[in-house]
């Protein structure tokens, strides 16, 4: 399957890259986007076992701005980092370095206190510990201090009985997965990161952005909500209680999203430096697509990431249901969101995860399919945004039609 540069114009944006014979439906609906669903400036990557046969690019890279996004531009891509993150504690399973069902004090003794003595990793990981909130919010020079903020989590007590309930750790899950990590493997995971995975990968990706790096990044905004009638993007409108808990300062919701006071610039170059796990992560949707491809199979010559036995464990699910936080029906797996309605990836095999307002990445085994789409405009859409249910749509199009 040859793949060939291609180029077209919507208004004035340019579409550049290269599209695989076969999957011309995807530039199609990418074009589509900026045409009528508000796009700025944003990317899209698709392998399929292994090959990649979808790299486009457009628009400006700056929402606000006029110069254009290149080959070599990145973005943050919010909680999409999540799903990057989520892979080290299962390659340390993998290695035999961290056990699933002990609990997280085994490795991190200071996390027993105040109730969470029988949290498991597993339960961690699956947004099952309890503590996607903070007594008191941190401020950014906190946060991004590890022990400040690894210490807080680990004092802070359970707002529901561990291992009873699922709700979305939005950003707590940062401090709980750079405390678990740096205690099993004595780096940071930010670095662990960098010299296991995207290092032998090749990929421009980092949590934690090197001040090398910083030219290739462009602005996050906000974007118009724009949907064209009857153009078939996913209609996932928030109940009114979601609505309300969004606005209650007392709400777990709205707390959950808020343990950072006052809210971070993610433009600062400050935000972008800091090894934040849930949140912060700076990437392509090259190296999104790459990272998940290499979850399934080899890519390039590299060695896959996953044996079949931790590829079957991303995949099931350890919890669905009423989230606590969200208020919608959620389903997690070890760190990952699996394919479900709050979050429509390719099918029931996929698992990935969203970045609030717009970018998303995904591994799906069943097809080989490997994801990325990274975006400078941000929408009020928290895991299913119109654009990137849009690319996968196409997606799915080829997939059902080879």
């Amino acid at each position: 399957m040859g793949a060939g540069r291609t180029k077209g114009r919507v208004g004035q944006v340019d579409v550049q890259g290269t599209v695989a014979a076969g999957w011309e439906p995807v530039r199609d609906a990418f074009l589509r986007n900026f045409e009528q669903r508000g796009e700025r400036g944003a990317a899209v990557a698709v392998h399929r076992d292994g090959v990649k046969v979808v790299d486009l690019w457009a628009g400006s890279r700056d929402v606000d701005g006029t110069a254009p996004w290149t080959e070599s531009t990145a973005q943050v891509i919010r909680s999409a980092t999540k799903g990057v993150a989520a892979a080290v504690p299962l390659l340390l399973h993998q290695r035999g370095l961290l056990d699933l069902d002990a609990p997280v004090a085994t490795y991190w003794p200071e996390f027993k206190a105040a109730g969470k003595d029988r949290v498991t990793v597993r339960q961690l990981l699956a947004h099952r510990a309890g503590v996607p909130v903070l007594d008191r919010p941190l401020t950014l020079a906190e946060a991004i201090d590890l022990p400040t903020a690894t210490g807080a989590i680990a004092a802070q007590a359970p707002v529901w009985e561990p291992g009873t309930a699922h709700g979305y750790h939005a950003h707590t899950f940062s401090w709980l997965l750079s405390g678990l990590v740096h205690r099993v493997t004595g780096r940071t995971i930010g670095r662990w990161v960098a010299e296991e995975i995207t290092g032998p990968l090749g990929l421009d990706l980092w949590i934690g952005l090197p001040d090398a790096e910083v030219h290739r990044v462009g602005r996050l905004g906000p974007v118009e909500e724009i949907d064209p009638p009857g153009g078939g993007a996913l209609k996932l409108r928030p109940k009114r209680s979601v609505s309300e808990a969004y606005k209650d300062p007392d709400s777990l919701t709205r707390r959950a999203f808020g343990v950072i006071e006052p809210k971070p610039d993610e433009n600062d170059p400050v935000y972008r430096a800091a090894e934040l796990p849930g949140s912060a992560g700076v990437a392509t949707a090259r190296a999104l697509a790459r990272f998940y491809a290499a979850t399934l199979g080899p890519v390039d010559g590299a060695e896959r990431l996953f044996a079949q036995a931790t590829l079957t464990l991303a995949r099931t699910e350890e919890s669905a249901g009423a989230d606590r936080v969200l208020l919608v029906g959620t389903r997690f797996g070890l760190g990952h969101m699996l394919h479900g309605p709050a979050s429509p990836l390719l099918g029931p095999s996929s698992f990935g995860h969203p970045g609030r307002g717009g970018s998303l990445g995904f591994a799906d085994p069943e097809s080989g399919i490997a994801f990325g789409y990274v975006t400078n405009g941000m929408r009020k859409t928290v895991t299913a945004d119109p654009r990137a249910q849009a690319l996968v749509r196409a997606v799915r199009s080829v997939v059902d039609l080879t």
